[in-house]
């Protein structure tokens, strides 16, 4: 049972997943208005992205095409990091629900930086 956090803490698919679920709830909270709408369509495209292009990434013909996928799927989580600290200083969503989305989606990010740099054959 202590290996659990630990399993989760390393299971990346695992994580894009409940981090895509956690940003539907999130989205749900948000106020009935225009702009939140906007910002809740590219979040909720962005986020679910970053999971559904590591899984797309299994099915590659080529190393290439494996390592492109993460570089997207990278991009994505840049690219929802955006929408929440958007959301955040808009003051549309309380930040103690951003908050750790953010720092989610940070490491996320930083895992799949770490292996796209491996793919690249780059080690910093």
């Amino acid at each position: 049972m202590s290996d659990q956090p630990l399993k989760y803490k390393s299971n990346l698919k695992l994580r894009c997943y409940t981090f895509g679920l956690n940003v539907i709830n999130l989205i749900d909270t948000l106020p009935n208005k225009r702009s939140s709408w906007v910002i809740a369509d590219q979040l909720v495209r962005s986020a679910t992205s970053i999971g559904a292009n590591l899984i797309e990434a299994k099915a590659s013909s080529s190393r290439l095409e494996f390592k492109r996928f993460h570089e997207i799927s990278l991009k994505s989580a840049n690219e929802a990091k955006y929408w929440l600290e958007l959301l955040k200083d808009s003051k549309l969503s309380d930040s103690n629900k951003i908050d750790p989305l953010l720092k989610e989606v940070t490491e996320i990010g930083n895992m799949i930086a770490s292996g796209v740099l491996k793919l690249k054959g780059k080690n910093f």
